[in-house]
């Protein structure tokens, strides 16, 4: 897979998202620095000559120098409760002003702000960071979270802080006759992995809401050798699909020409050994023609598998899809 292989949490969610309603929703001090910026999409940048009336312009959240006991930290809500299974805290840029050590808490709660005495779980002991550098550490606790608290020891500032983790909703409630999105991150959702995605992100693909721009979806580079490109993606809870939805918003000159999907029920452990299954998974949607910039939805056309947990969505050869919608109701059992 090319594109993002510097990332060991890749085939994870970005909890953090502002889009998904993530928000920071306090912080000590951020003096130098707004606070929002901790979580905003873009890779942070230095702008070398740029200077607002607190001093020197940081592309992160900064603190100002700390001249009391103490040490600062600051408060995430997360717009869908998620499991963290990795973190990012990235200085990149901060060289003299990053924080040298840095931990993680976690809790459940309603409300925007926690209440004082919340709870807190320690997700990351406190632990050494560097400045100017990517700083991944792996979680290993299974629960969902609704609030993150990111603690800096004892000031400074962080670029950005990524969190890679899956959503788990709770589906006992859930009525069988319900007709969902049962790919959808918000149902727990969430893209495994592809051949490549040089120009989008994978991770795109099931996002809330229609693509913004070409750049809001997964789009591969320029296919030059014999093939075609794929994507595997796993569904919230396994389910029967009745309806599809490929959405190529914004593509026009670099729309595939053609895409199918294959799916079955699946583990997903070893990614590897479920890419060299995946291409024997039963069709739901045979090859069918694309057009740009436009939803196209099958209904007729889908053959009737079963229940499934997992789909292959190839494209021919090449291109951009801005979203894929699998619509259907749950497998029990």
């Amino acid at each position: 897979m090319t594109g993002k292989s510097d990332n060991p949490f890749h085939q994870w969610v970005q909890l953090e998202q502002p889009r998904l309603g993530s928000r920071v929703v306090f912080a000590t001090d951020d003096f130098f620095a707004a606070k929002e910026r901790l979580i905003q999409p873009s890779e942070p940048e230095f702008i070398p000559d740029k200077y607002d009336d607190h001093g020197k312009w940081m592309d992160g959240w900064e603190s100002r120098r700390k001249r009391t006991p103490g040490h600062d930290h600051c408060i995430i809500r997360l717009g869908i409760p998620g499991v963290v299974h990795g973190i990012d805290i990235d200085t990149r840029h901060f060289t003299g002003n990053y924080p040298p050590e840095a931990s993680l808490e976690a809790c459940r709660s309603d409300e925007d702000e926690p209440a004082a005495d919340t709870g807190w779980t320690e997700l990351l002991p406190r632990s050494p960071i560097g400045g100017d550098a990517h700083h991944y550490f792996e979680i290993g606790d299974d629960r969902a979270w609704t609030h993150l608290r990111l603690h800096i020891y004892p000031d400074g500032g962080v670029a950005r802080l990524r969190v890679f983790g899956e959503v788990r909703p709770d589906w006992s409630d859930a009525s069988d006759d319900e007709v969902l999105d049962l790919v959808a991150l918000e149902n727990g959702g969430r893209a495994l992995c592809c051949n490549d995605e040089h120009f989008g992100s994978m991770h795109n693909l099931n996002v809330p809401g229609r693509g913004i721009n070409m750049g809001d979806g997964w789009e591969t580079a320029r296919r030059r050798v014999p093939g075609n490109d794929w994507v595997i993606l796993a569904l919230g809870h396994p389910g029967i699909v009745e309806r599809v939805e490929i959405d190529t918003a914004h593509f026009k000159g670099n729309y595939p020409d053609r895409a199918a999907i294959q799916a079955a029920m699946a583990d997903d452990a070893d990614l590897r050994n479920i890419e060299a299954a995946s291409r024997s998974w039963a069709v739901l949607l045979p090859e069918c023609k694309l057009k740009m910039d436009q939803q196209h939805f099958f209904e007729q056309d889908l053959n009737p598998v079963g229940p499934v947990s997992h789909v292959r969505l190839s494209i021919f050869p090449d291109g951009g899809i801005s979203r894929l919608r699998l619509f259907g109701r749950l497998a029990r059992g």
